[in-house]
């Protein structure tokens, strides 16, 4: 089962993600977050640990894995039945793979090659191993066994971003959250705290 959970900004997504977690954990499920965030600088650290101390309150007992790039092989071995995978989020994956085609940046820690691979690669060879591995992602989505709640950004409603890199994450960011809702199971927009189902199975 695929639920896809878009969002703005402090709109509740992960707070919502996390009540799906919930519903999930009261059937017996065993719960598995999935970071994609990398605290590259102190505001983002910040954010980190405001997410880890609100998981630290509630009633979930978490199995924390960070995996900021190779999140289809990952989620391939996390996922088996009677497992509830919360990914938070897409959109920061995506970041992570579209900053990894720099080769000034250092590749992220991972188990996988694919970091070293990218960060030596042109920025065109880097777009193109982001598509193939949205590819492989998505294709991947429906065999995973259990309950894959997926986070996601919703960016596209603000004006067209100034800069190359940042037009190519909405537009990436866009084309994302549109493949893995045509394979979710369930789609649901949350806005100022409110879910709408989109989709529903």
């Amino acid at each position: 089962m695929i639920h896809l959970v878009l969002g703005g900004a402090r709109s509740g997504k992960s707070r919502y993600g996390e009540t799906l977690v919930r519903q999930y954990t009261a059937l017996g499920f065993d719960a598995c977050y999935v970071a994609t965030a990398q605290a590259l600088d102190a505001e983002m650290a910040s954010r980190i640990r405001l997410h880890q101390d609100g998981r630290a309150m509630d009633d979930i007992d978490w199995q924390l894995v960070e995996e900021p790039l190779a999140l289809t092989a990952r989620l391939k071995r996390l996922a088996k039945p009677g497992r509830v995978i919360l990914v938070d989020c897409l959109t920061l994956w995506l970041s992570n793979q579209l900053l990894a085609g720099n080769p000034a940046d250092e590749p992220a820690s991972t188990d996988s090659d694919f970091a070293i691979t990218v960060a030596t690669s042109s920025k065109h060879d880097a777009l193109a191993q982001w598509r193939q591995a949205k590819a492989e992602f998505v294709g991947a989505l429906n065999a995973l066994e259990g309950a894959v709640i997926l986070i996601s950004n919703e960016v596209g409603s603000g004006i067209v971003p100034m800069g190359e890199l940042s037009r190519q994450f909405v537009d990436e960011a866009g084309w994302l959250n549109q493949a893995v809702a045509a394979v979710a199971d369930n789609v649901t927009l949350v806005v100022a705290g409110l879910p709408l189902v989109l989709k529903s199975s």
